[in-house]
Order: C-alpha cells, then structure tokens, then sequence
C-alpha cells in the first residue's frame, strides 16, 4: 500500500505539516488580524519550499499549503451550521475541512503549472496569482481571502486603484517569489517594491477629499440575532426597533435598513410599505426584504416613499450556492419531479437580472449590493458609473470572530477600487459609512442595535480599475508567464 501511495508524490507527513503550517501562518494577514508582516515571509518561505522538487511534490504541497491558509482564513464558515446546532451542527467540521480543501487545489494546480517553467519561483508566482484570479470566477467564483487582501487595512490597498485585488495578489507574490531566492539583490528589490507600494497609497490617501454630496444617510443595525431573527414571537421585538430608528429625531435624506431586515412579507401584509415610509419623516427608506410572487421568492432591496410607494426596486443577482440556491436544483425539477431544491417551487431564492444601477434621484445614482454581492469586483463594473455604493447584509451567519471583518474589509477595498464611497449597513454590524479611499468616516460599534447620522462622501474620477478592469492584470500576469519560461543564464531562479 505505501509504495503506490509514493508514486503519487507524496512527499511524506514532514514536509506536508511544514506547509500546511506556512499556509495557516499566511492566514493571519487577512481579517481582522492583519498580519500582513506574518504573510510576506511564511509566502517566501513556502515558495522557496516548494521550488526545491519535482512537480507533483509541489503540487501536493501546495494543497495542503491551501489547506492550511484557507482552513484558517474561512474558519467562520462553521458559524451557519451552529445557528442550529442541535439539527445541523455535526456538519460544521465538514464544511471547513471541504472548503479548505476544495479551494487548496487552485494551489495545487498552480502549483503543478508553475514548476513546469524553467524558472520554478517566478512559474509559481505567476501561477498561483492566475489561480486566485480564476477563483473568482470559476463555479459562481470565490474571491474571499485573496492573498492580495492582506494589505486592506494599510496604505498599500491604494494600489488596487490601478489594478485591482488580484494585482495586489501578483505583486505580493512578486514580492515574496523575489525574497524567496535568498539573493541580496533580490531581497533588495522585495523591499523597493513594497516601498514603492507603500509610498504610492500615502501619497493617495494624503490627496484632497472629493467634495461631499452634503446628503446625510441613516444607517441603521437592528442586531437580531440569526437564531431569533425569524422567530414569530421576536419578530415584532426587531421590526420595532428598526420603525424607531427610522422615525427617530434628525434631519436625513435616506434611511437605509439591512439584507432581509423586514421580518414580515409585503404581500401578505400590504400595509407596511406606507407604515415604514411615513416613519421616514419625509426621507425615503431602503428595505432589505423578501419579495414572492407566487411561488417564487428573491432576495431584494426596495426603496419606499413617504406614501409608501416603491421608488426603486433590486433582486440580488449573485446568490449563494448552497445557502440561498441549490445549483441545477431547477433542473432537477424538470428532469426528475425534485421540488426540495428548486428556486420555481419556493425552496430557494431566484436570482435577479444582474447589476443595476437605481437613479434615487436627488439621491444620485447608487449601485446596490446585497450581503455576498459585494466581494466580487466584476459585479461593480457596470455601463454607467454609479455615484455611490451600497452594500445591505447580514453577516450575523458568519459569527462573531472573523467571517463580518473580513466582509466588511472586502467591501471596503471595492471603494477604493471604484473611487466611490459606500454605505454598509449590517444587521449585526459591521455598519460603516467609507469614503472613496477606503477610509471610514462613520461607524456603529457591532454587535448593537441603533443607527448612525453619517454624510456620504463625495466620489472621485473613475480609477483605472473601474475603467479597464482586469486587463492590466492579465497583461502582468502574461509578462510573468513569459519571463517563467525563458532560460535563466544562471542557476535555476
């Protein structure tokens, strides 16, 4: 038995617990640790690790390299299965094993491409930072902890300006595939870039503000927890709380509620609309809520009028597999009479047409994006440029520890990706008004219920992201593919 499993590759338990302790190591850097000092030199380090064997030594090592990190990185992904826990909670160690796995082998297929080129450190840097790119697309994509996002709460983020999160990734890796050679030279060159990017996002952030719009927004966070938020008995509890913030004193133009936050149907309660509006004194409310029509439901945000007519209306377009859909679950309702899994029969949410832009009128033009809409950049380059963002969620489902920060986090570099500010409002928080550099300009502690007064910041001229998108990228990504497969005049680099 042991020598056939040899013939795979597999490089022995040592080297394997090495790895996966690197890749967990790297883990630190996302959110809300921010490590990024921990990332850099365990990247290094496994890079130089992997390069030194045969391809499919790397690629094993690097599955369980993925493993390590994304085991850490996404441990909150057990959080939805201890809302329950009586019912679902056995599933919770599962889920983290095959999600940390499942994503490890983007690595270990990054890993087997890039020590095919005659240059192992610079084919894996490549590779690697293709796969986390292609891991936000590929199925519905992915794209949370890119290893790129270890710079969100620092000045490098501003970098993502001119080529987005997965240029972040490529240069990390660049960074570290250089001090990975151990060459002082090469060493040198790490550091001068990482000062280049550093110096870069100083002199962004040190830049005049835009203008504010002089439009103040009511961000409020009703914190129901996941576990009673759809109990009949503590829905009235919560539906009050958000009608008292909405109606509270103060002058605003808009009040924004969370994802899902309206805890009853308006087509089985027709009233609410006008209830909710005239508690807006005035300024139109923003209502996470589900919306049916027959037996189909979606996951929408509707803008209601002091009279309770609906301004503008979003479907959430890009859902959750698993979460908020099956996938192929219609299919196997036409094909085999499945109604468990079917979005047609009510037992999942219908996806919306796409991104759209809602022109609010003296509200501007915003892009709305619910809960896990907001962690993919290519949902926010539309046809026409929006004035703001907003983002509606309801991150109680990811727990308490990392799964809302590392949320929040993501949303905040897609400001900075854009140039344009964005309101989050949470139900559990992170509530948070951001300027168009990433910057937070107002926010509500988490984990309480109340609301924030906060003026929308003004927007800046569409970034170079917003305007090419990954193309930049790729060109990068096709020089480093070409450099990994010349000869090196010297040693193997």
């Amino acid at each position: 038995m042991r020598r056939p499993f040899r013939e795979t590759g597999f490089p022995g338990w040592r080297p394997v617990s090495i790895v996966l302790v690197l890749g967990a190591v790297m883990a630190t850097g996302q959110a809300p640790l921010g490590l990024w000092f921990l990332t850099l030199p365990a990247l290094a380090a496994l890079l130089h690790f992997i390069a030194k064997g045969p391809t499919r030594r790397a690629m094993w090592l690097g599955w369980f390299a993925g493993a390590g990190y994304f085991g850490l990185a996404l441990n909150w992904i057990v959080s939805p299965f201890l809302v329950d826990a009586a019912r679902d909670g056995w599933m919770a160690p599962f889920a983290l094993v095959l999600i940390a796995f499942g994503l490890a082998l983007f690595w270990a297929a990054a890993c087997g491409a890039g020590m095919r080129a005659r240059r192992p450190v610079v084919g894996l840097v490549a590779a690697l930072a293709a796969a986390e790119l292609l891991r936000g697309y590929v199925l519905t994509g992915f794209p949370w902890a890119l290893i790129g996002h270890i710079w969100i709460d620092t000045p490098p983020a501003q970098v993502a300006a001119l080529i987005g999160p997965s240029g972040l990734t490529l240069l990390t890796l660049c960074i570290a595939g250089l001090a990975a050679s151990l060459r002082p030279a090469a060493v040198g060159a790490a550091l001068m870039t990482l000062a280049a990017m550093w110096s870069f996002g100083l002199w962004q952030l040190s830049q005049p503000a835009p203008t504010a719009t002089g439009l103040t927004l009511r961000l409020v966070q009703p914190n129901a927890p996941q576990d009673a938020k759809w109990d009949p008995g503590h829905a009235q509890v919560y539906f009050d709380r958000l009608m008292a913030a909405t109606s509270a004193p103060g002058k605003v133009d808009l009040v924004i509620w969370p994802e899902t936050a309206l805890p009853y149907l308006v087509a089985d309660n027709p009233e609410l609309p006008a209830m909710i509006g005239a508690a807006g004194h005035g300024a139109p409310v923003a209502v996470g809520l589900q919306r049916v029509e027959g037996t189909r439901g979606w996951n929408t945000m509707q803008v209601f009028g002091p009279d309770g007519t609906t301004l503008a209306s979003y479907d959430k377009h890009h859902l959750v597999p698993f979460g908020e859909y099956i996938p192929l679950g219609d299919l196997a309702y036409d094909w085999f009479g499945l109604e468990a899994f079917a979005a047609r029969t009510g037992n999942a949410y219908s996806a919306g047409p796409g991104p759209a832009v809602l022109d609010l009128g003296r509200l501007g033009h915003v892009l709305p994006l619910i809960c896990y809409e907001a962690v993919f950049p290519q949902d926010l380059r539309t046809a026409r440029r929006p004035g703001w963002l907003l983002q509606i969620t309801n991150d109680a489902w990811f727990g308490t520890l990392s799964g809302p920060f590392q949320h929040a986090a993501q949303a905040r570099l897609r400001a900075v990706e854009q140039g344009l500010p964005l309101a989050r409002v949470a139900n559990t928080g992170v509530t948070q008004m951001i300027d168009a550099r990433g910057r937070i300009t107002a926010a509500l502690p988490f984990g309480t219920d109340g609301f924030v007064d906060a003026v929308l910041p003004g927007p800046l001229p569409a970034t170079p992201y917003a305007r090419f998108g990954e193309i930049p990228v790729l060109l990068l990504l096709a020089g480093c593919a070409g450099l990994a497969m010349r000869r090196p005049r010297g040693p193997t680099a």
